[in-house]
């Protein structure tokens, strides 16, 4: 439990360090990936399944044992 108790405050310890010693971004208030343009009405689109590109199975398909008693 002691060890528990050092491990946990030795990482509460670095992270707190990380986040003290981080550059602040000059100037901007956004992180990089917010983008202040609204999405386009091709990016709100959901994706259909139909459109998806098939992928190939290698291998046996997986068939669940729904009987335990019975070996295939």
């Amino acid at each position: 439990m002691v060890l528990l108790a050092g491990v946990t405050l030795l990482s509460v310890a670095v992270a707190a360090a990380a986040a003290w010693l981080e550059p602040a971004s000059a100037g901007k208030s956004t992180p990089d990936y917010a983008s202040s343009a609204a999405p386009s009405s091709v990016e709100k689109q959901s994706v259909r399944l139909a459109d998806q590109t098939p992928v190939r199975v290698i291998g046996a398909p997986f068939v669940p044992n729904t009987n335990p008693r019975e070996r295939y």
